[in-house]
């Protein structure tokens, strides 16, 4: 059966996250429905990373196996006319070897966060940002960021739900940028590891928020990083404002279809 890999974008406010659910409309089950109207039957398509309800992808990566030998350019834009009117898009689906798996084969994901500072509601952007009323110190935040990065034990930053084998992991960059967006005012944190324990980022944005409105000092985090306890964490920051926003493979399926 050939092997396509699926690059994905969707708006996750309408759905209780990528993974199937029974009784709720995911990402997953969506993508899933729109195979079986290619080819009727049973569909099972595998992600790199399983993305919360309300959390939004630009480049999530999926694979799935079909009987035809598709051309994928066709596929993509047969699913795509199946998706409609949810908020998902194949942007692009590329042949891939009978073993390659988008989870597996993956060495590194990246996710963005938007965090809008203003008082007034967002309109244009309402869904697609965490709103904060009240401007950040930026230099602070990415002063106590510098705490993160590294190889670390992040229970202080998982979920208690979390299922990863070990707390364990290596965080190699959070950057935090000023941006003069549309709304107004927005810090857009840029975080890049081999992978990321359940609400992992969302505890670090919502943790860095508090060191940014000056309820924290940058070395508070560094602190409660090295207490390894869930309740030495700040906040955790709302799902809204985040993005899967890419994932790195050894070779890139997609570089040719560019």
């Amino acid at each position: 059966m050939p092997r396509f890999a699926l690059l994905v974008e969707y708006h996750g406010a309408p759905f209780a996250g990528w993974q199937r659910q029974a009784d709720q409309p995911s990402v997953q089950g969506a993508i899933e429905a729109a195979l079986a109207k290619l080819e009727p039957g049973e569909h099972t398509i595998a992600a790199a990373g399983r993305t919360d309800a309300g959390v939004h992808a630009l480049a999530q990566v999926a694979h799935c196996d079909l009987s035809k030998d598709w051309d994928p350019f066709r596929l993509s834009e047969a699913l795509n006319y199946h998706l409609k009117p949810a908020p998902v898009a194949i942007t692009r689906a590329a042949r891939v070897e009978d073993d390659w798996h988008a989870r597996f084969s993956a060495h590194e994901r990246r996710y963005t966060f938007r965090l809008l500072m203003r008082r007034a509601p967002a309109t244009h952007d309402a869904g697609l940002v965490w709103q904060v009323s009240h401007q950040l110190d930026a230099a602070a935040m990415r002063e106590a960021a510098q705490h993160l990065i590294g190889l670390h034990d992040f229970t202080t930053f998982r979920s208690s739900i979390c299922q990863a084998a070990s707390p364990v992991k290596t965080l190699d960059e959070l950057t935090i940028t000023e941006v003069d967006g549309w709304s107004g005012p927005e810090l857009r944190f840029f975080l890049r590891a081999r992978s990321f324990l359940h609400n992992q980022v969302r505890s670090f944005v919502g943790t860095l928020e508090r060191v940014g409105a000056g309820a924290w000092e940058p070395e508070r985090v560094r602190d409660a990083l090295e207490a390894a306890d869930r309740s030495a964490c700040g906040p955790v920051c709302p799902p809204q404002g985040l993005y899967l926003a890419g994932v790195g493979y050894q070779d890139d399926p997609f570089q040719a279809q560019k």
